[in-house]
């Protein structure tokens, strides 16, 4: 089993979530958390090298960060319900897919987050 990490807001100070996945083989990146029938929000996996994700096959609903380089949040979409074809961002270097949470996670475009 992959190692879980801390999903910090740098930014504000927030812990984001508790049990976050580092997928870093491609393997991994292209199940993300596709083969999970629930999905807590406090658990995801972070996506490097990514800049677009599905959700077809999935179970769960899941609420979607897309960074940069640096961790910067670039765009937020809540609430991604199973059976999209294909969300994405121009630009984006990482995806950070969680459980969702819907209003009540703290975080903002232009924050950065980072796992510990």
């Amino acid at each position: 089993m992959a190692k879980a990490f801390v999903l910090h807001n740098r930014t504000s100070g927030d812990v984001l979530a508790s049990r976050v996945r580092r997928a870093a083989d491609p393997l991994a990146r292209g199940i993300g958390l596709l083969a999970r029938a629930r999905v807590a929000a406090d658990e995801g996996v972070w996506i490097g090298g990514c800049s677009a994700v599905h959700t077809l096959g999935m179970r769960a609903t899941i609420d979607l960060y897309f960074l940069d380089r640096d961790g910067c949040v670039m765009k937020i979409v809540p609430a991604v319900s199973p059976g999209r074809l294909s969300v994405s961002c121009r630009g984006a270097k990482n995806v950070v897919e969680l459980g969702a949470a819907g209003d009540e996670r703290p975080v903002r475009l232009g924050d950065r987050l980072a796992l510990e």
